[in-house]
């Protein structure tokens, strides 16, 4: 076997594992942000969901989005048999897998949205519905060489087809799930649903910071060169500058170093380099990330502020960061690395490539939300309801949707306390 070939497939392989574990660090995430009587239920929904997705990609995902067919979507490649791909330097199979756990991020992104009110069932009705039709267009669109991609639009590993479209289906779903008990007061202000535990929330980012080395230097699909330790260095650059203005702008604003806000940041950051990894300059990551830090501040408080409950920050973090990556490669694409598309504005390529990316935004986000918000009012009618009811809202999804605690040990001395 060719070298380079078993090379390429070996790195991707590595990738596609950083990938998966990701689902981990949003597990993490999730729990970590949310309230302990919800915690069971988030960690089996995660893994439940990603199972469901990965059966649907093969199914229908990957022909989908990688078959021949038409400019608006593949038709060709259903059931996936690990066939190798014509004039892919790698295994096709590695390639299938790689691609397949980005689908799964997408999706649990877009369950960002969910979180702490909607029922077991909508959860999995929606795993089937988006990963076979809200997801595969998109990403037919610009990496399965569909229009965008004819017109070169830059998204390297996924701000706009991972990130953006996730988040779209996840303002989808808290606009129809409304916000959830105690959220907001009747003057309208909103109160601090604090999450049960930030040392899970601080494992999450790291979790996922160290995977988004698979997730952006993975998408290079190749070693020749090594060209993925730059897009490696450019990723952890933006992160770090994320983390860095999310605490400077959360300390001179609220007077204190706010601890998930600097969090937020870290991953606004790598959110942001996502589309533009490959793209840049190492200076221009560092203002990438910086700038995604300060947008996600001001992005959750704007959230908030009209009345959306968006308990994991979500919107903000995948959707407000990814149209700002997403745009950033249409500035900031230099004339050597630009191997898509066209130089941003700052080298010399003027507004073409900014405008390209402005209509992959505004073109995605469009279909994603509105796709998604169709999907889940007919769900809504279909299912009578997306949301679990008042009384099992307040007593957490742990006991009602499964019956158990997350931590039963805690609720029963918390029981046998109360009872003191």
């Amino acid at each position: 076997m060719d070298t380079l070939f078993l090379m390429n497939s070996l790195w991707v392989m590595v990738g596609a594992v950083l990938v998966i574990l990701m689902i981990g660090g949003f597990i993490l995430l999730e729990t970590g942000s949310t309230r302990m009587k919800n915690a069971g239920h988030i960690a089996g929904k995660t893994i439940l969901t990603f199972g469901i997705g990965s059966i649907i990609f093969w199914a229908v995902g990957y022909g989908l989005i990688f078959g021949k067919g038409i400019p608006l979507i593949g038709f060709s490649d259903f059931f996936y048999s690990g066939y190798d791909i014509d004039g892919l330097p790698l295994s096709g199979a590695v390639f299938f897998l790689f691609q397949l756990a980005f689908s799964g991020i997408s999706l649990t992104i877009a369950f960002g949205g969910f979180a702490e009110r909607a029922k077991l069932s909508v959860y999995l009705v929606f795993a089937v519905l988006f990963s076979s039709i809200v997801y595969p267009p998109i990403a037919h669109w610009i990496w399965g060489g569909g229009w965008l991609a004819d017109h070169g639009k830059q998204d390297f590993a996924g701000s706009t087809v991972v990130h953006l479209t996730g988040a779209m289906a996840a303002l989808a779903a808290t606009i129809l799930l409304k916000p959830r008990i105690g959220k907001f007061n009747k003057d309208g202000s909103a109160n601090n649903l604090a999450g049960h535990n930030q040392v899970f929330t601080a494992l999450s980012v790291l979790l996922l910071w160290v995977g988004w080395f698979g997730f952006n230097a993975g998408s290079t699909l190749s070693v020749d060169k090594a060209f993925f330790g730059f897009v490696a260095i450019n990723t952890n650059l933006a992160a770090a500058a994320g983390t860095v203005a999310a605490m400077v702008i959360s300390w001179m604003i609220l007077g204190k170093a706010d601890v998930p806000m600097m969090l937020n940041g870290a991953l606004a950051g790598l959110v942001a380099i996502t589309a533009s990894c490959a793209f840049v300059e190492t200076w221009a990551a560092v203002l990438i990330g910086f700038i995604a830090g300060i947008l996600v501040f001001y992005s959750i408080r704007f959230f908030e502020k009209i009345k959306i409950d968006d308990p994991i920050a979500a919107l903000s973090v995948h959707g407000t960061a990814g149209v700002w990556g997403t745009l950033s490669t249409g500035f900031f694409a230099t004339k050597e690395l630009a191997t898509v598309g066209k130089p941003g504005l700052f080298y010399g390529g003027g507004f073409h490539q900014l405008g390209v990316q402005a209509i992959g935004v505004i073109t995605c986000a469009a279909f994603a939300f509105i796709v998604s918000f169709i999907i889940l009012a007919v769900m809504k009618k279909g299912m009578n309801g997306l949301r679990v009811t008042e009384e099992e809202e307040i007593i957490g999804l742990d006991m009602s949707e499964h019956g158990s605690y997350g931590y039963p040990e805690l609720v029963k001395d918390g029981q046998k306390l109360k009872a003191q």
